[in-house]
């Protein structure tokens, strides 16, 4: 039997601790929490007698994050890539990461930069990228700009005028 949508080999629940809020140059930041408990399923077979989370799982713990707390407007969002990842710290069972999010909307969706951090140290820094739907309104109002039909005035040079 499958289940819909993706898999997350992350079970931890994310709690949103700064609802997304659009700030100066058009950037939406938020903040979230999410607990690594012992019970994550990755974690003992990831090392055996000395558990880490594993940095794909703090990739997911972020893509969770974001989906919990999207900009507004920004519609159905999916992860599209893994722009850029640096682990700096590891994390362990038992650490609460803090998710800090910044949204920036481009051309091919939403970008999302997040710093993750435990009561130690900044674990990771990534930016990630969304693709989404434009709400249905908006999608509507876009679609109807372009069937507009465009009219071009004729260009008459200096001296060409009528005879």
């Amino acid at each position: 039997m499958s289940r819909p949508g993706p898999i997350s080999p992350v079970v931890a629940g994310v709690e949103v601790v700064r609802p997304p809020a659009t700030g100066a140059e058009g950037r939406t930041s938020a903040a979230t929490a999410v607990a690594v408990t012992a019970d994550e399923p990755v974690l003992p077979g990831h090392y055996p007698g000395f558990p880490i989370f594993p940095g794909v799982c703090v990739i997911e713990s972020v893509r969770l994050s974001a989906l919990a707390a999207p900009p507004p407007g920004a519609g159905a969002l999916a992860l599209a890539g893994v722009e850029t990842a640096r682990f700096l710290s590891p994390v362990f069972p038992g650490d609460e990461l803090a998710v800090e999010l910044e949204w920036r909307e481009v051309a091919e969706g939403w970008r999302c930069t997040a710093e993750v951090a435990t009561g130690r140290a900044v674990a990771a820094r990534t930016r990630l990228r969304f693709t989404g739907a434009r709400p249905p309104a908006e999608a509507q109002a876009v679609e109807a700009q372009a069937a507009e039909p465009h009219v071009t005035e004729p260009h008459v040079t200096e001296g060409e005028g009528a005879r």
